[in-house]
């Protein structure tokens, strides 16, 4: 289909509109503002549509607008910020689109705005503050967005950012701390991103902070401590990430902590071992790290602890016996590890223990019979094990 009447206007009764794949229609009628009952219009993968016409805007009762994957796209027109009624705005890869106009801060019952894989998208409107009732930002892979307006901290509903692989992306605004509905901040794949501000630490709905790939990432602000919230902390492949604040000890709502290949981790600050509710420690591939402080032992509850990988680890402190809660620990590929502290035969929890391709590990402790609960010890490739214990066969579980 490549038009549609001007007669579509006088459908007064018409409440949804889909228009789902036309690729070959290239504009709308004018007199598609007419439609005075439309709530849902779906221009979904109008891939030759270049705009929309103005009367668009005195779609009074519209709720959902859809303009996903219309390539072409390259503009939405000033109108469009008479939309009183519109709940959703969803502009997924529209990729010719390279800014908004600034009367969409007028759309006061917006709860949603995507704008995922816009990838010409280069800023976002300061009026984007006004609005009120946003509850979702998705600007997913928007690879040429380099900043964000620091109106955006006026978002006081907004409960999802999304800025994965948001490339060019270098710093956030400090009005950022200003979001205090937010639960969930996905900046994963941000690799020019290269400091947090101070003001993250003000967030204090965020339950998930998701810093995936963010490979210039140096270092944490002090600040990131107060997130009493915080119950996710994921940081895999923040590969120039040296050390933590020791302030990262005060998250006490903390149950999962992803620090996988964090290549230039030398160390962990003592202050983790106040981290009381912390169920999942992920150090897989941390190549750098050397030693675990002694504090690791008050992790009363910690379930898993992944050490896969951390080829520079050479021992283990004997407070690792005090884990109580741990079921699964994975030590394999640990090459420099040469020994087991006796004291792992007090891991009464432990179910799972992995240390295949720890090939410098010579013998194991007796103690390790008294792991009752024990049902898969692998040791493949640990190529200078002479011997096993006798006391293996005490494994019942196994």
């Amino acid at each position: 289909m490549k038009e549609l009447p001007s007669s579509i206007g006088q459908l007064n009764a018409l409440q949804m509109l889909s228009l789902l794949g036309c690729v070959n229609l290239k504009e709308l009628p004018s007199s598609i503002g007419q439609l005075n009952a439309l709530q849902d219009l779906d221009l979904y993968e109008c891939a030759n549509l270049k705009e929309l016409p103005s009367s668009i805007g005195q779609l009074n009762a519209l709720q959902k607008l859809y303009l996903n994957r219309c390539a072409n796209l390259k503009e939405l027109p000033s109108s469009i910020g008479q939309l009183n009624a519109l709940q959703t705005l969803s502009l997924n890869r529209c990729a010719n689109l390279k800014e908004l106009p600034s009367s969409i801060g007028q759309l006061n019952a917006l709860q949603t705005l995507s704008l995922s894989e816009c990838a010409n998208l280069k800023e976002l409107p300061s009026s984007i503050n006004q609005l009120n009732a946003l509850q979702m930002l998705s600007l997913f892979r928007c690879a040429n967005l380099k900043e964000l307006p620091s109106s955006i901290g006026q978002l006081n509903a907004l409960q999802h950012l999304d800025l994965y692989e948001c490339a060019n992306l270098k710093e956030l605004p400090s009005s950022i701390g200003q979001l205090n509905a937010l639960p969930r901040l996905y900046l994963v794949g941000c690799a020019n991103l290269k400091e947090l501000p101070s003001s993250i630490g003000q967030l204090n709905a965020l339950q998930q902070l998701y810093l995936n790939g963010c490979s210039n990432l140096k270092e944490l602000p002090s600040s990131i401590g107060q997130l009493n919230a915080l119950r996710t902390l994921c940081l895999n492949g923040c590969s120039n990430l040296k050390e933590l604040p020791s302030s990262i000890g005060q998250l006490n709502a903390l149950k999962k902590f992803y620090l996988d290949q964090c290549a230039n981790l030398k160390e962990l600050p003592s202050s983790i071992g106040q981290l009381n509710a912390l169920q999942e420690l992920d150090l897989n591939g941390c190549a750098n790290l050397k030693e675990l402080p002694s504090s690791i032992g008050q992790l009363n509850a910690l379930e898993q602890l992944d050490l896969n990988g951390c080829a520079n680890l050479k021992e283990l402190p004997s407070s690792i016996g005090q884990l109580n809660a741990l079921q699964m620990f994975c030590l394999s590929g640990c090459a420099n590890l040469k020994e087991l502290p006796s004291s792992i035969g007090q891991l009464n929890g432990l179910q799972w223990l992995y240390l295949d391709g720890c090939s410098n590990l010579k013998e194991l402790p007796s103690s390790i019979g008294q792991l009752n609960a024990l049902q898969e010890l692998y040791l493949n490739g640990c190529s200078n094990l002479k011997e096993l214990p006798s006391s293996i066969g005490q494994l019942n579980a196994l």
